[in-house]
């Protein structure tokens, strides 16, 4: 028995490749086939089955290309209405790999077909869970993606509750939970770093599962403080739910170098111009209504959050040797579109003498001092959360989050001072801002984390 945990930090995501004797599964593939193929050859087993835990919203699956491709069955829960031929797991089915049984637990909650799949060994002993986003490591998972008309988010939380009581905590304490999502994921609130643990210690630790909790006060607690969800949620489930374009022909298209010329004509038919380096050097220079989303972090969450047209017509200025994984990791979230990019990246289009912008990282002593003499626009990009955790007492909360919302309450005639906690989100939020006609920008260097160590006052609770 082999049990491999393939966990892709950038969306906070785990898949599972599972394998004994001469055959395989695997459960909530990544779109990219590739790398699965190569790890089936190489273990020389045959891919049996491709089991999902529920509808994803944050990402699009692999699992209609991988099943394609090695003739794979789908697995579902109850419930899970497709567009493709899959298997729908009745509450309790059994199914064998290898000499490993694994067993389908309907957990309806944070989607009505979610379903844990439990991992007994050879001996019939129960070994494992995958949990999907029902239960995370110090979390649950969100009652607000799968409403109908005659459900509310209330009404899921108390599934979720029932759930985990019925199907999950009676388990035996040394079960190993492996769930779906870490820390950074937005399908959960207070997710662990940790990406599995023993059921036994969650029991004790995680606050979803605390025995005395009743069902009224679960609901109260797991729909307190749930952000709005990213924009891109609903689209990517329609995508898992009804198909989507071939991944392998998504990267074939997406692979075409332009020129600074070819480059010029399709910004000027309207595409959008995503500049993925680092934000310290987007800052020192960039193509005029480029927005950054920079490779080196949450690259992909942040491109699905505020870039809300899945079809819209990209172009990319990439590290060079970066392309690929760009490409890839867009259509991780569903985002095919994309027509070009630039050949010798921002270098070549600088050496043809075209305009050039620039935003103006602050360094944060500088910015102290301004701050201690003058009366500046700040504007705190971080989540409601972490301002609330510790903020400068005049600064707005205006979170990256909620950008598409609330872009219209900027006043673009002003000077604004922008930081988040550490200089990823706010230069998202400053090339936005950019976009939008706003001429005097000063992205804060470090963000909140250098701010703290300057001696500005920080006020804690209070809510801009």
């Amino acid at each position: 028995m082999k049990i491999e945990q393939l966990y892709t930090n950038c969306l906070a995501e785990a898949a599972y490749f599972i394998e004994d004797n001469g055959e395989c599964a695997i459960i909530d593939p990544l779109r990219e086939t590739q790398p699965y193929i190569e790890r089936i050859e190489a273990s020389g087993t045959k891919l049996k089955f491709i089991f999902e835990t529920h509808f994803h919203a944050d990402f699009v699956s692999g699992h209609v290309d991988l099943a394609a491709k090695t003739n794979a069955t789908i697995v579902y829960g109850p419930g899970a209405t497709t567009a493709y031929e899959v298997v729908n797991a009745t509450d309790g089915q059994e199914f064998k790999v290898g000499r490993l049984t694994i067993k389908a637990l309907h957990t309806p909650g944070h989607t009505l077909e979610s379903t844990c799949w439990l991992l007994s060994d050879e001996n019939g002993k129960p070994y494992c869970i995958f949990t999907g986003d029902t239960l995370f490591i110090g979390d649950v998972g969100r009652p607000d993606l799968a409403i109908k008309s005659d459900l509310t988010q209330n009404d899921l939380a108390g599934m979720m509750y029932d759930s985990l009581r019925n199907k999950i905590m009676p388990l035996a304490d040394d079960i190993i939970v492996y769930p779906a999502h870490g820390a950074g994921s937005s399908c959960g609130k207070n997710m662990s770093k940790e990406t599995f643990d023993t059921l036994g210690n969650q029991k004790q630790v995680n606050y979803a599962l605390r025995p005395q909790l009743t069902k009224e006060q679960f609901i109260a607690e797991l729909t307190d403080g749930i952000l709005p969800a990213p924009q891109y949620f609903a689209k990517n489930a329609a995508l898992n739910k009804n198909g989507y374009n071939n991944i392998d022909a998504v990267l074939a298209n997406a692979h075409r170098s332009l020129t600074v010329e070819q480059f010029k004509s399709e910004m000027d038919k309207g595409a959008l111009v995503l500049d993925v380096r680092h934000q310290s050097e987007f800052g020192k220079g960039f193509i005029p209504g480029s927005a950054f989303f920079g490779l080196d972090g949450t690259f992909a969450m942040w491109v699905g959050t505020l870039v809300e047209d899945l079809n819209a017509p990209l172009l990319l200025v990439c590290p060079q040797g970066r392309e690929e994984e760009a490409v890839t990791r867009l259509a991780r979230v569903g985002y095919d579109n994309v027509i070009g990019v630039l050949e010798g990246s921002f270098a070549a289009w600088q050496s043809t003498g075209e305009p050039t912008d620039t935003i103006t990282t602050l360094m944060t002593d500088d910015f102290a001092t301004q701050y201690r003499e003058n009366q500046l626009n700040v504007l705190d990009v971080r989540k409601p959360g972490e301002f609330e955790a510790g903020h400068l007492p005049d600064a707005q909360n205006k979170p990256l989050d909620f950008f598409l919302s609330e872009s219209g309450t900027i006043d673009t005639n002003k000077t604004y001072h922008i930081h988040c906690a550490g200089g990823y989100r706010s230069m998202i939020y400053a090339s936005l801002l950019r976009r939008m006609g706003v001429k005097n920008l000063y992205d804060i260097d470090g963000g909140f984390g250098k701010i703290k160590t300057t001696g500005l006052p920080v006020t804690e609770g209070v809510h801009a």
